[in-house]
């Protein structure tokens, strides 16, 4: 739809017996060039606000990608209407952007909202190229090494940090708020993630990230993502169809299970290739180019067997975490994330309209308490994994749990997908990003206070994931 409505039509064939091909085709190239202006104008103010509100977020010790999240929101729906939508009704004379290409063309109506369509298609597909290559670095940066020292005591930890919350989450809302089967599970599934990022960030200022807890809530952390990750592949499948068919629940778990099991074993067959490739070729892009080949053969792959394309490239991350280019690609890769990723966040927080969380509108209610109750279970689904840790007298329980709290930008990567697909309503999905912003922010100061303002912070080195969150 994107390229019908910006590239001109072939000529000739069928196109010469269709009369009115040569008018649409001068409408089409008049708009060409709007079309770009507003993609652009719009992309300046994505990344004047991500940038200006990941500076505010870190400058008050906050992770990044939350001033990017609230930044978006700010040029969104909520407030300036810079950044906005026709998904969510809006039309093009809502655009504070349209309006100024308005001004400057003197467009007609129809046409005016012909390439308000035109521009939002193009800043989505782009949103969505920005989450696939969020997935791949978040996939080179899980460790699955790391995931074999810390052992059964993580992967206990991080099976119930995906559990209770996921079941609480999607029984309370079916049964105390009447919700509908799949956007209750989708929202449950929202619950499970735990951003890896900013839990070690926390941890290795506070000189606990090589300690027994620091180890398990990082590797429960990994293994969460890649729970969460297949737990949302089946989520976004379902919603394709809109209804829960037990026997396409069981091929979505088997196949996404599968898929990544699969292509983790293959790894070592692939970095043999993937490194003699790189060895060849002499040429700028020599790493980056191909690793990016196969994120997006394996995205491709995802998503023609009917998962995900960011399953895909998320498990093109873990086989590429093994190769001996793994730091350089890691480097490499950061520069085209910054470019891409942020506007896949700062779209996500223009898409939420905090107006329906209003409590002096009576009708917003419901959706207020929605968000209050998904913040609960996002927290107590996450502290009880503290306890089910065993074999580890005198562990401190309390700091592993909230350290697992933290849903960072996984768990925006649900709210953005569930947008996305519809399946979500305006006052689901502005819980889960609420619920996402809070337990962001709390999950830091807790973290202190569980380790005790006694604790003397010891200098370790930066990891991977770190110096991707700096």
């Amino acid at each position: 739809m994107i390229f019908s409505n910006i590239l001109p039509p072939f000529s000739g064939g069928i196109a010469a017996l269709m009369a009115p091909i040569p008018f649409l085709a001068t409408v089409v190239a008049e708009d060409s060039p709007i079309i770009l202006s507003g993609v652009l104008l719009t992309l300046v103010v994505i990344y004047l606000a991500s940038k200006f509100g990941a500076e505010v977020a870190r400058r008050l010790d906050f992770p990044p990608v939350l001033g990017e999240l609230v930044a978006g929101v700010i040029v969104g729906v909520s407030a300036l209407h810079l950044v906005i939508f026709p998904e969510g009704g809006l039309s093009a004379s809502d655009s504070a952007i349209m309006t100024v290409l308005q001004g400057l063309n003197q467009l007609a109506p129809d046409a005016l909202t012909r390439i308000f369509e035109s521009q939002s298609e193009v800043i989505s597909v782009l949103a969505e190229i920005g989450v696939i290559i969020l997935l791949f670095e978040i996939g080179l940066e899980s460790d699955l090494r790391q995931l074999k020292e810390v052992g059964i005591q993580a992967t206990v930890v991080a099976c119930v940090g995906v559990a209770a919350p996921f079941a609480a989450g999607t029984a309370g809302l079916m049964l105390v708020f009447h919700v509908a089967a799949i956007p209750a599970i989708f929202a449950g599934a929202a619950l499970t993630a735990t951003s890896i990022g900013i839990t070690s960030k926390v941890l290795s200022e506070l000189g606990q990230l090589k300690s027994k807890e620091g180890q398990i809530i990082v590797g429960a952390a990994v293994i969460d993502d890649v729970l969460g990750i297949i737990v949302l592949a089946v989520v976004a499948s379902l919603a394709k169809t809109g209804e829960i068919d037990v026997a396409n629940v069981i091929y979505l778990i088997v196949g996404a299970t599968a898929f990544l099991i699969g292509a983790i074993l293959l790894g070592g067959v692939f970095n043999k290739s993937f490194v003699a490739i790189v060895d060849r070729l002499k040429t700028r892009g020599n790493i980056v180019i191909p690793a990016f080949i196969f994120a997006f053969f394996m995205a491709f792959l995802g998503n023609a067997i009917h998962l995900e394309a960011i399953l895909g490239a998320f498990a093109a991350g873990l086989v590429l975490d093994e190769t001996d280019a793994r730091s350089e690609l890691d480097e490499l890769i950061k520069p085209i994330a910054d470019l891409l990723v942020p506007i896949f966040f700062v779209t996500v927080g223009a898409r939420a309209d905090l107006g329906v969380l209003n409590p002096a509108i009576p009708a917003n209610r419901a959706g207020l308490l929605i968000a209050v109750f998904l913040v609960l279970v996002a927290i107590v689904g996450k502290l009880v994994t503290g306890w089910v840790a065993f074999g580890l007298p005198g562990i401190n329980r309390l700091a592993i749990g909230v350290g697992m709290i933290p849903r960072g930008e996984v768990g925006l990567v649900f709210a953005g997908i569930g947008s996305a697909s519809g399946i979500l309503d305006k006052p689901l999905e502005v819980s889960i990003i609420i619920m996402v912003i809070l337990t962001t922010f709390l999950a830091p100061p807790f973290l202190r206070v569980a380790f005790g303002s006694s604790t003397n912070p010891i200098p370790e080195a930066s990891t991977p994931v770190e110096a991707a969150n700096e």
